[in-house]
């Protein structure tokens, strides 16, 4: 066997591509304008090797997307020579050069799918090449390393350019077997149980690839809602696998599966307190002091027990960035199957790039949490905090408005929630209860979820309760 090449043998080779699947490109639109139609969804100018193929791309592009018809070698020249590029390109004879290696112009796609081929094989060489240069030199932290890896491949991925073409028959194909699976479940919720059936009623229950914004001003308790969430959520994944189990059948990929909650204010030890504290129903005030009674001690020993065994993964690594956020998020996914990220909360995440305004960095953000939830085609929940504009007013239930960075999270966000406790500011209004306010929903209604709030033991639950859905 072949000893493997060093690195350094392979940055000396000569990058992959096809000059002769270029030409095919160039020429098959130059014989056939219309081709242009399959080209374009697969390759773009950069996507080309040599420097005068990429030339050449453009001006054809741009006079086909100018509404030029008739575009050949003679107005092709006349392009050319208008931007100065003609001898770049080496004049009329290279472009009938050009117009002589078609084979045959229908094959315009194939062609273009090859020089796209090799476009991607170069950048991805480009990637790895400069991973293999930071690895060997070791000057930066081996997770930034792996991080800048991670997000550079799938930038790669996610600018491949390609011409969806499914069909609406087999769309709706597999829309009908959505709503007939929603039919069969008799009424239950679509979505992953979020533990307040007011709050199932509108939702329906978190949607896969949504993005969900929950909001309010501190101490509202929205760290202690999500907490709330994620044991439901958990709790529910784990019943459905041990009753699987317990009838000896295959384990199923459960509503929910497990949650993965980012931290970015409250170290892991302090959320596994809260969980303790809201899933064996303790007071947190006395969990805090040491000053449990025998009753208590056995109940948080008691749901210690339960609690890990459910699916909960946290991650407070401070100076989080949405590229080390999508990272673990993937590997969670691939390892673990996760089905909703939690992040605590938006405010917090660093730009990649600090010399944006704030307004753009929050926008970044908010559209890669939005990305990060289609590619993993679960829900992502983020936390936000709202202006103190709220408090200033005599009505102080939160609106859109009142978001902080508000126009950037709700273009993107499918749901917008707020969580709003009079008591907060009035103590004699409404104590103990809370109300949580769905203030978008861009798939189904709005309205309020009323909840009752257990301070002591920083627990959420329906004002009026019904049956609890099954697994609860």
């Amino acid at each position: 066997m072949p000893a493997a090449s060093s690195p350094a043998e392979l940055f000396d080779k000569v990058p992959p591509q096809d000059l002769e699947a270029e030409r095919c490109v160039l020429g098959s639109v130059l014989i056939h304008n219309q081709a242009m139609d399959d080209v374009v969804g697969h390759v773009q100018k950069d996507h080309f090797y040599a420097d005068a193929h990429r030339k050449m791309f453009d001006a054809i592009h741009a006079m086909y997307e100018g509404g030029i018809r008739g575009i050949d070698a003679v107005t092709l020249r006349d392009e050319l020579d208008r931007r100065g590029d003609i001898d770049a390109v080496g004049g009329v004879p290279y472009i009938l050069k050009v117009l002589e290696t078609v084979p045959h112009a229908a094959h315009a796609e194939y062609y273009a799918k090859i020089v796209r081929n090799k476009a991607l094989q170069r950048s991805l060489i480009d990637v790895c090449t400069d991973s293999l240069r930071e690895a060997y030199h070791g000057h930066d932290d081996i997770e930034d390393i792996l991080a800048r890896a991670e997000k550079n491949i799938f930038e790669i991925v996610e600018n491949q350019t390609g011409i969806s073409k499914n069909a609406i028959a087999d769309i709706l194909e597999e829309t009908f077997a959505r709503i007939f699976e929603r039919m069969d479940k008799e009424g239950a919720i679509s979505g992953i149980p979020t533990g307040f059936n007011s709050l199932d009623d509108m939702l329906s229950g978190f949607q896969p690839s949504e993005l969900i914004v929950l909001a309010a001003r501190p101490a509202m308790g929205k760290t202690a809602l999500v907490c709330n969430f994620a044991l439901a959520i958990s709790k529910y994944a784990h019943g459905v696998w041990e009753n699987d189990q317990a009838a000896g059948k295959p384990t199923r990929n459960a509503p929910g599966g497990g949650v993965l909650l980012f931290s970015l204010e409250q170290s892991k030890l302090e959320l596994a307190e809260r969980l303790l504290c809201i899933h064996a129903k303790l007071n947190g005030h006395k969990l805090r002091q040491g000053t449990l009674d025998e009753m208590e001690q056995y109940a948080l020993t008691e749901g210690s027990n339960e609690l890990r065994h459910f699916p909960i993964f946290i991650d407070d690594q401070a100076g989080q960035t949405m590229t080390r956020i999508a990272a673990v998020s993937r590997r969670l996914k691939r390892s673990n199957d996760i089905g909703i990220v939690i992040i605590d909360y938006l405010q917090l995440i660093e730009a990649e790039d600090k010399n944006l305004p704030r307004e753009q960095q929050i926008s970044s953000i908010t559209r890669r949490l939005k990305f990060l939830a289609k590619e993993l085609h679960i829900p992502v929940i983020a936390l936000g905090q709202l202006n103190r504009g709220v408090e200033q007013r005599e009505d102080k239930r939160p609106r859109l408005a009142d978001l902080r960075e508000s126009g950037a999270i709700e273009q993107d966000a499918d749901i917008v929630m707020f969580l709003h406790r009079p008591d907060a500011y009035e103590p004699d209004d409404r104590p103990g209860e809370a109300d949580l306010i769905v203030a978008k929903n861009r798939h189904g209604p709005i309205g309020t979820a009323e909840l009752v709030w257990l301070k002591h033991a920083l627990k959420f639950g329906d004002k009026s309760p019904i049956s609890e859905p099954e697994g609860f």
